[in-house]
């Protein structure tokens, strides 16, 4: 049995360097397959019309030879129509016969019957080059070697015949399968070296291919625009950023597209030429208009690319960025170095603060006056709230760490958020804008009262800075999900948020206006993580007076527990605790 094909094969290891791998297409290998078929049937009509003539114009009257002649047209041409492009093996199996044993069998017959009149011997040369390039190194000497016993045969044969000549005879076939040899092996190394500069060109490809889409992936997820840009305004290239801040959007097969085609870009378009009649970057702070959107401050930086050997043709690289998110990071970052200054403050803070309300409470006991007596009430007051503010800035610093879910009391989620909405209703004079939506029955969460005032707060907070003065255009509801799960939305008719600010919505010290702190929508995250719950954003649609609008959605996952008779269940109380202290 032959080994597979694979391990002995033009591109198998036997042919190739070490560390190169077999190539999946060979086409090249099919490209000579052919080419060999096509010339042994070439030759083989040139035989015919040979040995033809020959016969016709009389100077033979022997058939035989013209029949040896059609007889190899005839398999070369069957080979050439009928078989598909393999590779030889090691040994002399049914495909080396059919191919190179063929050519071997009528070349030296066309020798033997023919004579010393015609020298058939370079015709040897086709199988010899067939089994060094489409075999083995091993095939291609074993061609070799049957060729020059072959002649050597021939040789014996002619001595016989003629003796005188006998010394030449043999030296002929000598010369003769020297020069097999010789091809054979110089066949195969260049064979060999061909086969690895393909295998090499193709890894190379494929690396480059790898590379490329690579490269791609990491320029598309880019929150910095990048356009590719050529002499006459064509954008080759543009990240998704790109066309978001251009206003250009994500439609479909617009790959590529004109910046002079708006005028809103041409701002762009004159610091592009800049860059190509100075050669060299350049940088500015441009305002674009997009139609139907707000102005857009963008930096834009502009980097040409460098010249590659017979191509002249240099491309502009452009760097746009939205000048809010810079400033926004800025921000962000001053603000993060301010809570760590604020973080070491509070703990400066602390024993001064329970100094005075230990002193605040003595000097209340001796007081008889009303008026001093509110006076230390007001200190009390101010003093609790001093503290909790002092405590929130360290539970932001250190994350602190919230006791267990399972230690956690039950919650009656439906009385816990109709009892915040109502005083957060009363103490905004907010009654016409909030709608409760709250499922009938028993709902029990595991998370902390207080925790959950904060959080529900803070979300109708934002709401109603955001959302128009119309009847429910807050609204809040309640309701069951997944199996030990449900959902508490607040949802409002704002406008929608811009990508920059939702991408950082839940980080510490980022927000839109310069009045906030920025911490409302972190604290309410880590609140809910430390109870086992999560706080997401998404853009909905709610009726609102009949009719469907869109708006901005809070949605938090809490994680509930068995519901039991409310007979049996102990109520975890609710503290009365003004809404402004939990202001965010």
């Amino acid at each position: 049995m032959n080994p597979p094909p694979d391990t002995h094969s033009w591109f198998g290891p036997s042919l190739l360097e070490p560390g190169v791998d077999k190539v999946d297409k060979p086409e090249e290998f099919q490209r000579l397959w052919r080419g060999f078929m096509t010339a042994r049937v070439t030759l083989g009509v040139v035989l015919m019309l040979l040995q033809g003539s020959i016969y016709v114009l009389g100077a033979s009257k022997d058939s035989v030879l013209l029949l040896i002649c059609t007889g190899y047209f005839a398999a070369a041409l069957a080979v050439r129509l009928l078989a598909h492009p393999r590779q030889l093996g090691r040994t002399f199996d049914v495909q080396w016969i059919s191919t190179i044993g063929v050519d071997l069998l009528a070349f030296i017959a066309l020798q033997w019957v023919q004579g010393s009149s015609i020298n058939y011997a370079p015709l040897f040369a086709l199988p010899i080059l067939m089994a060094s390039i489409l075999g083995s190194l091993l095939v291609a000497m074993g061609t070799a070697a049957g060729v020059t016993l072959l002649l050597f045969g021939y040789a014996s044969w002619m001595s016989i015949q003629a003796p005188g000549d006998m010394a030449a005879h043999f030296l002929q076939a000598a010369l003769t399968g020297a020069g097999c040899f010789v091809i054979s092996f110089l066949a195969s190394q260049i064979a060999t070296r061909l086969v690895n500069v393909e295998l090499r060109a193709q890894r190379s490809q494929l690396a480059a291919r790898v590379q490329r889409r690579v490269n791609e992936l990491v320029i598309e997820s880019l929150t910095e625009g990048i356009l590719v840009v050529d002499r006459r305004g064509i954008v080759r290239a543009a990240n998704p950023a790109a066309r978001e801040l251009l206003g250009f959007g994500h439609k479909p097969g617009d790959r590529s597209f004109n910046l002079d085609a708006m005028i809103e870009w041409q701002c762009l378009v004159d610091l592009m030429q800049r860059s190509f009649s100075g050669h060299a970057a350049q940088q500015a702070d441009v305002t674009i208009h997009p139609a139907g959107q707000g102005p857009r401050h963008i930096q834009v930086r502009t980097q040409l690319t460098a010249t590659q050997a017979g191509d002249d043709e240099r491309l502009c690289v452009m760097f746009v960025q939205d000048q809010r998110e810079m400033q926004a990071r800025i921000r962000t970052e001053k603000l993060a170095s301010m809570g760590r200054m604020s973080t070491a403050v509070a703990h400066e803070i602390r024993n001064p603060l329970a100094t005075i309300t230990q002193a605040n409470a003595l000097l209340d006991e001796d007081l008889i006056d009303p008026k001093h007596k509110q006076l230390t009430r007001m200190v009390q007051q101010n003093a609790k709230r001093l503290e909790k503010i002092v405590e929130d800035i360290l539970n932001v610093s250190r994350v602190q760490q919230l006791e267990s879910v399972n230690s956690t009391p039950a919650l009656d989620l439906n009385a816990s958020v109709e009892r915040i909405c109502r005083d957060w209703q009363n103490q905004t004079a907010s009654e016409h804008l909030l709608s409760v939506q709250l499922p009938p029955g028993l709902i029990e969460v595991k998370f902390e009262s207080e925790h959950l005032r904060r959080i529900l707060v803070n979300l109708l907070d934002n709401a109603r800075r955001y959302a128009s003065h119309q009847l429910n255009a807050i609204q809040v509801s309640v309701r069951p999900t997944t199996l030990g799960h449900c959902a508490l939305s607040v949802w409002s008719d704002g406008q929608p948020m811009d990508q920059s600010v939702e991408r950082h919505l839940f980080e510490p010290f980022f927000s839109s206006e310069s009045r906030s702190s920025g911490l409302g929508l972190y604290i309410c995250r880590e609140l809910c993580e430390g109870h086992g719950a999560t706080i997401a954003y998404d853009r909905t649609q709610r009726t609102m007076t009949g009719k469907p609008v869109d708006g901005n959605e809070f949605l938090v996952t809490l994680q509930t527990r068995p519901a039991t008779s409310r007979a049996q269940m102990t109520h975890q109380h609710i503290p009365d605790t003004p809404w402004h202290q939990t202001q965010r």
